[in-house]
């Protein structure tokens, strides 16, 4: 079942073995989103109703004390809600992030992990509304499964401008 042009991409993408499709898939939106592929984030799952992706903490996104970065952390969890939300937008509509809220919990230990997921009704609204906006959570854990971020993220979607 695709959506818009996003999701038919990606499920072409998706039949492919995992290996192969978390390679393809980071490079796509590697491409698209400057920030996102200089970050080396890795798309590891992305379906209609989750996205999993993953950041190895490694020099380019650690911070002074060595762990990743809060920058690097929030853009993590910004790129699994929004591509999760773009799959389910229509081509005739924009995705935008409205605000994110994000609370450092405590100090993150190695890698991180992102897991979004979007309710049925929250499927719903962005398929069925011109405009609106959802407020998707995001868990990320670390390489201890620790929870190190308390993070949400408010997209909006509405109409393109002509």
């Amino acid at each position: 079942m695709s959506i818009n042009n996003l999701s038919t991409i990606v499920n072409k993408i998706s039949k492919q073995s995992e290996e192969i499709s978390s390679l393809q898939l980071s490079s796509m939106f590697g491409e698209k989103v400057k920030f996102f592929g200089q970050s080396g984030i890795q798309v590891k799952s992305l379906n209609f109703n989750n996205a999993i992706l993953h950041l190895e903490n490694n020099e380019t996104v650690q911070n002074h004390i060595g762990g990743i970065h809060s920058a690097a952390t929030a853009l993590l969890g910004e790129s699994a809600t929004g591509f999760l939300v773009g799959m389910h937008v229509p081509d005739d509509r924009i995705p935008l992030l409205k605000s994110m809220n994000i609370k450092y919990v405590h100090r993150a230990d190695g890698n991180l992990k992102a897991t979004a997921s979007l309710t049925e009704t929250q499927i719903s609204d962005i398929k069925n509304s011109d405009r609106g906006e959802a407020s998707v959570k995001v868990v990320i854990t670390d390489s201890s499964d620790n929870n190190p971020v308390d993070a949400e993220f408010i997209w909006a979607w509405k109409t393109k401008k002509k």
